[in-house]
């Protein structure tokens, strides 16, 4: 008797044991699905610049976007942009410069965007981005990346400055198995 009650309290946990690991791979899906719903955490997809060069740009109105980069942790690399910061007419497009160098032996980086305001994410519109890619770059070289980019005029009125940051990764190099 004693050992059926032990049998179904074991399978019970093993049951919570499956769910919890079910739950927990289910996470990444489900928070990706949610970002792309409400146009949050700086996801952006990439539209083809033919079908942004019929937007009308709103001259009535101007933007502030800035540019923020960093480098995670220590890895050995500089990333810069070109200008801190843009006033933009909503609806026209603009290309921006930003430069990395390689101090290191890493040969690959991944830059990360987010945008702030978290509402302004669903309104960026990127035709070319060196974050949609790894960059490869080898030890103790440079290289310009552009990103050319168009606010959407349906931007809410009442945001007047747009945050992209980017943050620049190492991207580990998996050994090749033979």
């Amino acid at each position: 008797m004693k050992n059926a009650g032990r049998y179904r309290h074991a399978m019970r946990l093993g049951v919570v044991v499956v769910a919890m690991f079910g739950f927990g791979y289910a996470l990444v899906p489900l928070y990706n699905a949610l970002c792309d719903a409400l146009g949050i955490n700086g996801r952006t997809a990439l539209v083809a610049a033919e079908a942004l060069e019929a937007v009308k740009p709103d001259l009535s109105r101007t933007v502030k976007v800035e540019f923020v980069t960093t480098v995670n942790g220590s890895a050995p690399w500089d990333f810069s942009s070109e200008q801190p910061s843009i006033e933009v007419h909503p609806g026209e497009l603009h290309t921006v410069i930003f430069n990395v160098t390689n101090h290191g032996d890493a040969a690959v980086g991944q830059a990360v965007p987010n945008i702030a305001p978290w509402n302004a994410a669903r309104h960026l519109r990127k035709t070319e981005c060196f974050c949609f890619n790894n960059q490869p770059l080898p030890s103790g070289e440079a290289q310009q990346m552009p990103m050319r980019f168009m606010i959407d005029p349906a931007l809410p009125a009442d945001i007047n400055t747009v945050t992209l940051s980017y943050t620049f990764f190492d991207v580990p190099q998996v050994a090749a198995v033979h």
